[in-house]
């Protein structure tokens, strides 16, 4: 693995603080700083950097750690990678042969390198009229997108051959494993062959904001199915956390960013002049990509299909990017099914009409519900209220419900003192069962219930809570550490009744003793981010003790040997004691006769 002194210059030129300020707009809390988390969507700072530590934690979903984890997190990356990230931004080199450690198989790099070298074969084939001359027609004809435009997508093609790309791949070098993991290749369940995963496709690059190919799609040319089909999450790649041609849009998102459904609507949009727009990679948006529009952009314009799919995806939009805080408004086609259809016909000039007379998300939901009903029936009326006020006390701001119970109002012929009224019953409703959620959740918190890292905790309550003090000692306080790693603590793993507070003791008594000492930096490649930030947790718990000297660590050590010799007598015990009720029962049926 990557030597522990470069990590600790790799940590310590990544000063925390500048790295997370590049994510997440922080505010001086104190000593500390306060953002919206990166990792779920919230209203309500829960998300702390704490300088002092060089660590973080969110304590809304959990997340934790130092900066590698943050980059870990962030960027989709293994630890290794994330070191190598860290190291590229503050121009620290890594030997090559000490960097290639562990059970690694393909790197994110060979990936980079690997798409790259087949974007080029499929480029090359779209240009050679051999194999490409039926896709360039649908481009250029059928799509009229001038040689400019796809050059600039690196738009390209791949003929209808099961092992054209797999042989031109392997005359570079790369191997079958490096291939399939890369999903430029599929693998035969019968023959165990591999074969060309894009066949008869016009296929679509995916690249990062740092101009990395990491991914591709495809769009076959004839009746098969799937229509689109795209590259699968990979080390380099995590569709959900990517937005395609959000490398060009970044530079023109300041004022908005148009969200489309396909990769053809994005293209043609920046044919057009609509720089700022970008698609998701062949699934509905999710909450990490609408933390990546937040990043950008403070509104984004939806611009799906008219047709019930897009209507139910576009809802599920709305909800995702308005819990991320962006302003959303909707597009309404009309004569179009899409943009692409839309500017063909009636132009840029009409299209940019378009997008400035879009309605904001609640007038498109409201237009929604009024046409299921006819509001000149009573009844048709007073369910459509209903549906309507019920999409009103979902909103946070109190403002925002002021101004859509007066549109409301309007719309329906209904007073706002009526509608303000039933809004007010739901919201009651909402904070009721909110409040029940959360005293739910204290009560499983209380009985360690809703520890997903530490499934044990729930069986082993006290010793749970002195594994974790033990913990929390060992993390922060460097003498308290080599005293219970030497052993002179008179604990050891052992003594745990937890497997996860075990693993994290042993880890850290063994880098506490190896050549270059314990280092926090260090955990990241022996726990996973959900561990990591549980570690943390643990560690900012225990620093709202004042009391953490040698005697109170040998109280934990009796607690943890005694919560462990109960449980490995715990039969014994049942069973005396099960006696002993027995014989009281006895002596109170006598005393009664």
């Amino acid at each position: 693995m990557i030597p522990r002194e470069i990590i600790d210059e790799i940590v310590y030129r990544n000063d925390i603080e500048q790295v997370i300020s590049s994510y997440v707009t922080l505010k001086r809390a104190g000593s500390n700083l306060n953002g919206l988390c990166p990792f779920h969507s919230e209203k309500t700072p829960s998300f702390t950097v704490f300088p002092a530590t060089k660590s973080f934690y969110c304590f809304g979903c959990g997340a934790g750690g130092d900066v590698i984890t943050f980059i870990m997190r962030s960027e989709n990356l293994d630890y290794a990678d994330a070191l190598r990230f860290l190291a590229q931004r503050a121009g620290i080199t890594i030997p090559e042969d000490e960097s290639q450690g562990g059970e690694r198989t393909v790197s994110r790099k060979r990936i980079y390198e690997m798409n790259l070298a087949a974007a080029r074969f499929f480029r090359d084939c779209l240009f050679d009229p051999k194999y490409g001359a039926e896709a360039m027609r649908y481009l250029t004809e059928e799509r009229r997108l001038s040689m400019t435009t796809i050059k600039r997508f690196g738009i390209g093609f791949s003929p209808n051959n099961a092992w054209m790309l797999t042989n031109h791949m392997h005359s570079l070098g790369y191997t079958d494993e490096e291939l399939v993991t890369g999903f430029l290749c599929g693998k035969s369940r019968n023959s165990g062959k591999t074969y060309d995963y894009f066949r008869n496709r016009v296929i679509f690059p995916i690249i990062d904001t740092t101009g990395n190919i990491v991914a591709f799609g495809g769009r076959v040319m004839d009746d098969s199915k799937p229509k689109y089909l795209n590259t699968s999450d990979t080390p380099a790649f995590k569709k959900s956390r990517h937005l395609f041609a959000l490398n060009f849009a970044k530079n023109h998102a300041e004022e908005q960013m148009i969200l489309c459904e396909g990769y053809m609507d994005v293209i043609a949009l920046h044919a057009a002049g609509f720089e700022n727009a970008v698609a998701t990679l062949g699934t509905a948006i999710t909450a990490d990509q609408a933390r990546i529009f937040a990043k950008y952009t403070k509104k984004v314009v939806i611009t799906y299909d008219s047709d019930n799919a897009g209507q139910t995806a576009a809802d599920k939009a709305m909800r995702l990017l308005g819990e991320a805080g962006v302003d959303v408004r909707v597009l309404k086609l009309e004569g179009a099914k899409d943009p692409d259809e839309f500017i063909k016909k009636y132009g840029t000039a009409a299209f940019k009409n378009v997008i400035n007379e879009s309605k904001s998300g609640f007038d498109f939901k409201m237009d929604k519900v009024i046409s299921k009903y006819k509001i000149s029936l009573a009844e048709e009326k007073i369910k459509a209220a209903d549906e309507i006020c019920r999409i009103i006390a979902a909103y946070y701001s109190g403002v925002e419900r002021e101004i859509y119970i007066l549109s409301a109002s309007k719309q329906l012929g209904l007073s706002r003192e009526v509608l303000l009224s039933d809004v007010e019953r739901i919201r009651k409703k909402m904070r009721y069962e909110a409040a029940q959620k959360q005293s739910r959740e204290a009560m499983m918190s209380a009985k360690n219930l809703d520890n997903r890292v530490n499934r044990d905790a729930a069986k082993h309550i006290r010793a749970n809570a002195a594994e974790e003090a033990l913990i929390g000692m060992m993390l922060i306080f460097d003498d308290l550490r080599a005293v219970v790693a030497s052993g002179d603590a008179g604990v050891s793993a052992e003594d745990f009744s937890t497997d996860f507070g075990r693993r994290v003791f042993e880890v850290i008594c063994a880098l506490e003793v190896s050549e270059y000492g314990f280092s926090k930096a260090m955990l990241g490649q022996y726990f996973g981010l959900d561990e990591m930030g549980k570690l943390e947790q643990i560690e900012q718990d225990r620093r709202k003790y004042s009391r953490n000297g040698r005697e109170v660590l040998d109280e934990y050590v009796r607690n943890l040997k005694e919560e462990k010799l109960l449980d490995a007598n715990k039969d014994d015990i049942s069973f005396i004691l099960n006696a002993k009720r027995g014989r009281l029962q006895k002596e109170k049926e006598k005393n009664n006769q």
